[in-house]
């Protein structure tokens, strides 16, 4: 399989009972319940992720999906699309991060299932408060509507990490009021991640666990239905 170059996509040639068949390297991806967000996040690439994630959903709402994250973050609004939807479907889904995830890519990965979150051991994770891009103009009451949305925005970015992380919203505040870089280790240690990985073997070691205890939870709690009814 050939990189890609100048923007083109590879292509996979799969080899079956039936012939031969090609894909492109991220439909292939697709096939096999991994989305990969690897470009800055902005309305269109919301959608693709946003769709995948929902196509992957009806399929089998039982089965992993796993999102791979290198992202430098990119539009709130684009962001929190896909922040929504990751909490809307049903099927657990890891994260992993991989290269950097910057700013609302690092949402994203706080984002999985908890106890399936995960980072390469060189990967780094990036926090900043939300920017305004662009330019602010216009009346005085225009810019103080822009302005209290900013805050808002910023306000709810700090929950969400919050809830993800377990950490204090003032803290959140604080770290991110200027850029804020964290190793592999440092980002488990701050509860972003819950697992840093070295091969694609311990991703599967730490799935299965983590599916084991959720097998092992459920039987109990259907024990103790049994013995109470």
């Amino acid at each position: 399989m050939s990189g890609a170059i100048n923007g083109l996509v590879p292509m996979v040639i799969e080899t079956t009972g039936r012939g031969e068949r090609a894909y492109d390297i991220f439909s292939l991806l697709l096939k096999e319940r991994i989305v990969f967000v690897g470009t800055p996040i902005d309305a269109q690439v919301a959608n693709l992720i946003v769709a995948q994630l929902l196509f992957l959903d009806r399929e089998n709402p039982e089965r992993e999906i796993q999102m791979y994250i290198n992202s430098p973050g990119g539009g709130i609004y684009a962001g929190l699309a896909i922040y929504d939807t990751m909490q809307l479907v049903r099927a657990p889904l890891s994260t992993i991060a991989v290269g950097s995830t910057a700013s609302f890519g690092t949402v994203l990965l706080s984002a999985g299932t908890k106890g399936r979150r995960y980072a390469l051991p060189n990967a780094t994770v990036h926090m900043h408060q939300p920017l305004m891009s662009g330019t602010m103009r216009g009346q005085a009451t225009d810019l103080d509507i822009q302005a209290r949305e900013i805050l808002r925005l910023k306000n709810r970015l700090n929950n969400i990490l919050s809830r993800h992380t377990g950490q204090p919203v003032e803290k959140i505040a604080r770290d991110t009021d200027r850029d804020f870089f964290l190793t592999a280790q440092q980002a488990l240690d701050y509860g972003l991640i819950d697992e840093v990985i070295g091969s694609a073997s311990e991703i599967k070691k730490a799935e299965a666990a983590t599916h084991a205890a959720s097998a092992q939870a459920d039987a109990l709690q259907a024990s103790v239905e049994r013995g109470g009814s």
